[in-house]
């Protein structure tokens, strides 16, 4: 009797576990041009804010901010070595968590010698089998790490190959390599109040196949402190926002040639938050000129 009523348990548990896993609200997604593989809109960058050191209870808060992204249905977070302790504590709270096989892993080389060696640090940090995506971070000695990213790709030990830069730094260079190499993705910087990119890159990397993700989405904060001296315009109910977070990142991932946006955060709130962007009515066309316009008022 005991064993029957454990297995009508745990029936009803698995029932009531598939009911919340198909009511939640369902993330918009983005397909990566090179492969068809899509992936959620929002993802989560470790920036400053995983670069914790060695403090456990800091530690044990990004792995909580990582829980939560991975329960909304997050999969890219991305990092690099010059973010100082990011990538061990990102591997450790992956380890922790059992999400190895979940993470979309997205990080960089960014040396002038031995990328290769960097590398594997890197992905010995990550404690990951292998990375989805590498990217060349911020052009630095390009031309000898991007043949040698697209040679583990071929090899397989690599999914993706990409380049990145942020605040409007070496555009040319970007648009140039954007034209002449073969990348799978760029990463820029774009927000409400950073719009250069729309100019030429976006529309380039539409034409030419290429993924882009988004750094520096509230302008590491800036743009948040400003526009939350204001209170949400009545427009924000159009497109489900509940916060400024949210309309600054709907306003990015509505851009037809943005893949994913990653900003990054070490608040639990603020990842639920964000990932919540990732979910309801976004802005057309007509909705995003307004909401420069009106932003750009404040």
């Amino acid at each position: 009797m005991r064993r029957r009523h454990l297995i009508q348990l745990m029936s009803a548990m698995a029932a009531g576990s598939s009911l919340a896993q198909s009511t939640a609200p369902a993330l918009h997604t983005r397909v990566i041009p090179s492969s068809g593989e899509a992936i959620p809109a929002i993802g989560l960058g470790s920036w400053i804010s995983f670069n914790v050191g060695n403090d456990p209870a800091a530690r044990e808060q990004c792995a909580q901010v990582l829980r939560q992204f991975f329960d909304a249905g997050g999969r890219l977070v991305d990092s690099s070595p010059m973010y100082g302790s990011s990538q061990g504590v990102l591997g450790e709270a992956l380890q922790k968590l059992g999400r190895q096989q979940q993470v979309f892993s997205a990080d960089k080389v960014w040396t002038s010698s031995d990328g290769a060696a960097q590398i594997e640090a890197s992905r010995q940090l990550w404690r990951v089998k292998r990375f989805d995506l590498l990217q060349v971070h911020n052009l630095l000695a390009w031309e000898k790490q991007l043949p040698l990213l697209q040679a583990m790709k071929t090899a397989g030990q690599l999914r993706y190959v990409g380049i990145t830069t942020s605040e409007g730094r070496r555009h040319r260079e970007v648009e140039q390599i954007m034209r002449q190499q073969r990348i799978d993705v760029v990463q820029l910087s774009y927000s409400l109040m950073d719009r250069e990119v729309e100019q030429t890159l976006l529309p380039l990397a539409r034409d030419r196949g290429i993924a882009v993700l988004i750094n520096r989405p509230f302008q590491e904060g800036a743009l948040l402190r400003r526009l939350q001296r204001h209170p949400l315009p009545a427009w924000a109910r159009e497109i489900d926002c509940a916060a400024w977070a949210q309309v600054a990142l709907k306003f990015i991932i509505s851009h037809p040639a943005v893949t994913c946006a990653i900003p990054a955060t070490s608040s639990i709130a603020h990842v639920r938050e964000n990932m919540a962007s990732a979910t309801g009515r976004l802005p057309d066309e007509a909705l995003r000129r307004r909401m420069v316009a009106d932003i750009g008022r404040l």
